[in-house]
């Protein structure tokens, strides 16, 4: 059986749009604390929402990859 080696700079691209989503979440939460005028702790105690939301953008981001890629293949464009 063939083991499979994932290359140094396709593991650091993924980590970060990882990071990204996750600031893009941190973002989103602040921006909610602003709209809503709730302290600013709520920075630290929703850290477990934040990180959710990360997961889920970039689950969609994952999607639209794929889709992306699956058009790609089917047009055969480079």
């Amino acid at each position: 059986m063939k083991d499979f080696v994932i290359q140094g700079k396709v593991v650091r691209r993924e980590l970060y749009l990882l990071l990204g989503c996750l600031v893009a979440a941190e973002l989103v939460n602040t921006a909610a604390i602003l709209h809503w005028g709730r302290p600013v702790l709520e920075l630290l105690t929703q850290l477990g929402y934040v990180v959710v939301l990360a997961l889920l953008f970039y689950i969609v981001l994952l999607l639209v990859r794929g889709l992306v890629w699956i058009i790609y293949k089917i047009f055969k464009i480079k």
